[in-house]
């Protein structure tokens, strides 16, 4: 009972997002089935797991809050004084209308490999994103899924360096550097994003041949693309000073400064005094956005709240499951398993981080509960490393996935309209990448 109990809030969650139900509604319902059939607590799974526990939604709510509305806000204001307008046209001009999609997807990884919190990229490149696919007339979901191939998938788990979450957890479990298993990062990282680009390419191709185009969302704020925008240098200027900010303290030694002390202990205070600095400078350069600054910065903060909910929702939920006794039966199941120890491993990676909803909650919890066993088996430890954290991104992003929901909320696009072409960029060609990696690891 406890098992089938688990697997039917887990797929009642998924089908919930697949047909549009309110994702916060969905995720209580769920839990509650989870609950029930598994006989937990009632009142403490709901207050704790749900809500206030280690993942819980509103730990998660309250931990990100900051980071999610100061985001939002620099969205808004570099999409209401025309920057984001700016910046996309002058990027069409130099790569041309066909390779929009590209210019999505490489200015997201350049983004994320550069350190910004994948949940501000979203933020901050939809203004930009929403000129350039009304401007070249291309389907909003093909966006969304360049978005997420770049700020979601190879930056994320594979490219070697990069100072994601995934890559520092399975750094420190491991005893390895950022850069464990360069070779089969790269490796990875290029049939991820080549593989990816051709998916989306085609999907491009197709729908100019269907006529399908850009639609606006109930909430995107068109713009008349003839009307003066600054120049693109001087847009830019915000985004650079919220790049060179955030990046700052990866090159410099704090020592005694207190500002760079600051920066280091603070992965996610700093980036949003880096945005917040982005959005004053956006203040002082641009006059259009002056006459109610006040009203401009709330409504960007409200903008912030349902992606901010809707994710630390599926994280609630997660929470809960990992309160049953089913869930820790299926953590000793795995590692059971009569496989191949870097296919177990992948497996046992990618399902968990499927059940949780998390690639990054599915790695901590197989970080401190399987990992130790694969480090006794005499395997290179960077092989384990990249193979970990690699797989840590695939199944993370099924439908229930917090930072699928984020994107969509944000996008104002249901799981209809755009997670199809999310989840073959997200799913489906990086856990072939992981495999293809697993399989040259073999003959390494």
């Amino acid at each position: 009972m406890e098992y089938l109990g688990l697997l039917a809030g887990l797929a009642l969650l998924i089908f919930f997002a697949l047909r549009g139900i309110n994702i916060l509604f969905a995720s209580v319902i769920c839990s509650l089935v989870v609950i029930f059939s598994n006989g937990l607590p009632v009142a403490d799974s709901l207050m704790q797991g749900f809500a206030l526990g280690k993942l819980g939604m509103f730990s998660f709510a309250g931990k990100f809050f900051l980071l999610f509305a100061s985001g939002a806000i620099f969205g808004r204001v570099m999409g209401d004084s025309q920057a984001a307008t700016s910046i996309a046209m002058a990027m069409l001009g130099a790569w041309g209308k066909e390779k929009v999609l590209w210019i999505a997807a490489l200015a997201c990884a350049l983004l994320t490999y550069g350190g910004v919190v994948v949940f501000v990229v979203i933020f901050a490149i939809y203004p930009l994103g929403l000129r350039l696919i009304q401007e070249t007339n291309t389907p909003k979901r093909l966006f969304t899924g360049a978005v997420a191939l770049g700020a979601g998938t190879f930056t994320m788990t594979a490219l070697p360096g990069t100072p994601s979450i995934h890559n520092v957890l399975a750094s420190v479990g491991y005893g390895t550097d950022l850069y464990a298993g360069a070779s089969l990062g790269i490796f990875a990282s290029a049939v991820m994003l080549f593989g990816g680009m051709a998916y989306l390419e085609k999907q491009r191709r197709l729908a100019v041949l269907n006529g399908e185009g850009f639609v606006a969302g109930p909430n995107d704020r068109i713009v008349d693309l003839q009307q003066a925008y600054p120049h693109w240098l001087k847009a830019i200027a915000p985004i650079l000073v919220v790049l060179v900010t955030i990046l700052v303290p990866r090159f410099i030694d704090p020592g005694s400064n207190s500002i760079m002390q600051f920066a280091a202990n603070q992965p996610i205070l700093w980036p949003c005094v880096a945005l917040m600095l982005g959005t004053g400078l956006c203040f002082v350069l641009f006059a259009d956005i002056r006459e109610q600054p006040f009203a401009l910065l709330g409504q960007g903060t409200q903008e912030s709240v349902m992606p901010l909910l809707s994710t630390a929702a599926v994280i609630g939920f997660g929470g809960v499951v990992t309160q049953t006794v089913g869930f820790q039966d299926f953590i000793a199941w795995m590692a059971g398993l009569d496989l191949p120890p870097l296919l177990k491993l992948f497996t046992s990676v990618s399902l968990v981080a499927g059940i949780t909803g998390s690639g990054s909650g599915g790695l901590q919890i197989f970080m401190q509960t399987m990992a130790p066993a694969y480090m006794d088996l005499g395997i290179s430890h960077e092989i384990l490393h990249r193979v970990t954290a690699i797989a840590a991104g695939g199944f993370d992003s099924l439908p229930h996935c917090g930072a699928i929901i984020a994107v969509l909320t944000i996008t104002g696009m249901s799981h209809k309209q755009g997670y199809k072409d999310m989840a073959v960029v997200t799913v489906v060609i990086p856990v072939i990448a992981c495999l293809l990696t697993i399989l040259l690891a073999s003959f390494m």
